[in-house]
């Protein structure tokens, strides 16, 4: 796995490194369809409605790069491609679970 493009001694603020791996829109939602578990790249792109594929793949990479995302490539044919969330990226449950609370409280305002 190639070196996370965030350079962690840069950043000194905890919250500014959390957002620089998940702000994007995409990141975020990949994340939170990988918490219920491993799923192939078309079961991910059926649960985000609007990602196109090449964004899709970037995103994936970029999370897997950062260590959030482990890519399993199953040797059959046709080839099988599945991605897991690490133990860091399950780690992330947390602030997922406590945006969605707040996104639904916020919309009944």
């Amino acid at each position: 796995m190639p070196a996370s493009k965030i350079d962690r001694s840069t950043i000194a603020c905890p919250v500014e490194l959390t957002m620089s791996l998940i702000s994007n829109k995409w990141k975020t939602l990949i994340i939170r369809n990988l918490l219920s578990g491993r799923k192939r790249f078309s079961e991910l792109s059926k649960g985000l409605p609007g990602i196109s594929q090449k964004v899709l793949t970037a995103n994936l990479r970029e999370l897997e790069r950062d260590g959030l995302v482990l890519r399993t490539v199953y040797p059959e044919v046709p080839p099988r491609v599945e991605y897991e969330l690490t133990e860091i990226g399950m780690s992330l449950k947390q602030i997922i679970e406590v945006m969605l609370v707040w996104g639904c409280s916020y919309q009944q305002k």
